[in-house]
Parts: C-alpha cells; structure tokens; sequence
C-alpha cells in the first residue's frame, strides 16, 4: 500500500477528509519552503501538493503564475524540488508529498531518471496537467515502478468515456476540479460537486480530490462532507503574495489558515 493510500484509508477510518494545501517550490524564497511544509502539517494538513515552477503555467490563474515567477528567479529547478522533498524527509516521514506541474522539466530531466530521483527523495505521487490519459500509460507504468502514484485531473466537461480511461489508469487519487477555468477562479457550487462526484464514484473507487474555488474554511468545510480531500491552492498563495519579504509572517499567516480550515471542515464532517 503506498503512503498515499494508507494516508486516506486512515483518514477514513477517522470519518475525516484529507486536507491538502499547494504550495510552490521555492516561493518566495527555496529556504522557506521545508519550514512552510512542516509548518502545514503540524497546523492540520494531512498530504502536501508542491508545485514545480514552470515557465508556463498555462492551467494556472494568475496568482500561481506569479508564485512561478518567483521561485524562478531563484532558479528553482526540478532537481532543487527534489531536494527539498529530501530535506523534507528528514523529519517527515509519513505525510505523502505530490508534486504538481508540467512534462517539460520531467521531459528535460528524463523520465527514468525522474522516477529513481523522486523515489529516492520521498516523493509519492505525481500531478502532470498536460498528460492525457490517452498518452500516459508508459509513463503511469514508469511512475508505478518506482512507486509513485500518478494523479489525473477531472473536470465538470469531462465526458464518462474519459472518466472510464483515467479511473483505469489514476492511483492514489482522483483530482476534481470544481471549476471551469484556471486556478483561483471565483463561484464554487457544492450541490453541481456533489453530483460530480457521484457520477466519478461509478468509474473508481479511488479517493477523490476537490480543488479549485476553495478559498478560506468556509468553503473548505462546504467540500469536506462530499469528498475524501479539499485541496486548496490559491488561498494559500496569496498569503505568500500578500507578504513575499516576512517569512515569519508568511509561515504564521498560513498555519493560521490551514488551521482554520482544519477545524471547520472536522465540524461539518461530524454534523
């Protein structure tokens, strides 16, 4: 069972729902990344989405775009997310870690020996929004070898026939995305998720994931009593954005996020 899978089958048994923060690799600065990581975790989150800064986020809205922007101009490599999933691991070695980008910096590296380093460094799953399904049964076999879960996303447009290919082919989780459009968009409908979710359960019986248009505990704690994870991104992010040169505040100000957020949605899952 990988680290993944056991993480929701414990939360399960728990009655509660995964809380999954994203955070970019190396925004504002690399040195804050592994504290901000430990910071998420003791404050309530249960996985750790870290995104590899990539040139063209093209799935992303403006405030990921921007988190990019930052952690490159530190050079913030693929290798250098490696690293810091390493560090990571020193003093962590139970909650799964997924990164979350493009194939272009996988491409560059080489597949194979992306899989062995991210192996090596504790990664657990890996999140690449430009691999269609259609595509990624070499790869998805690449990553199972070296026991890293491949995640797909799901959409409100995506027709059964593509759910049917992705269930086959996704592990760990599935990722729902509530919302047409890039990250950070605005109007979030839990009855439409609900109904989503519905239909993804009669393809998978995998956890699934809901991410986009979750932007404080409110609307955490709306997601939390329809879904096995609420992955929040954005929300996080501006709090990086609100104060790029504070590390301390940025630390403080997200812990207290997390928290918030941590608290409601075991509210809403006990009611």
């Amino acid at each position: 069972m990988s680290r993944i899978a056991k993480h929701f089958a414990d939360l399960k048994a728990q009655r509660r729902t995964a809380l999954v923060p994203y955070i970019t690799a190396g925004d504002p600065h690399p040195s804050l990344t592994v504290p901000l990581m430990h910071a998420m975790v003791a404050s309530g989150a249960d996985l750790i989405e870290l995104g590899v800064p990539f040139s063209d986020p093209m799935a992303d809205g403006p405030t990921i775009q921007l988190a990019c922007e930052r952690a490159l101009k530190h050079n913030t490599s693929l290798s250098d997310v490696l690293d810091i999933v390493k560090t990571f691991r020193e003093h962590d070695q139970s909650t799964p870690v997924i990164l979350m980008g493009y194939l272009n910096p996988i491409e560059i590296m080489g597949y194979g020996t992306f899989a062995t380093r991210a192996q090596a460094a504790g990664v657990d799953g890996v999140l690449t929004v430009d691999l269609p399904p259609e595509e990624g049964n070499d790869t998805t076999l690449l990553f199972k070898k070296h026991q890293l879960d491949t995640i797909f996303l799901l959409s409100p447009t995506t027709k059964p026939e593509r759910i049917q290919k992705i269930a086959e082919l996704g592990s760990g989780f599935l990722y729902y995305v509530s919302l047409k459009g890039v990250t950070g968009a605005n109007t979030l409908d839990p009855e439409a998720v609900k109904a989503r979710l519905s239909l993804i359960r009669d393809y998978s019986a995998l956890p699934l994931g809901v991410g986009f248009g979750i932007k404080d505990a409110a609307t955490a704690a709306l997601i939390a009593p329809i879904a096995d994870a609420v992955i929040v991104g954005s929300a996080v992010i501006k709090l990086v954005e609100a104060n790029p040169d504070d590390h301390g505040r940025i630390v403080q100000d997200i812990a207290n996020l997390i928290a918030a957020m941590r608290e409601s949605m075991d509210l809403a899952t006990r009611n």
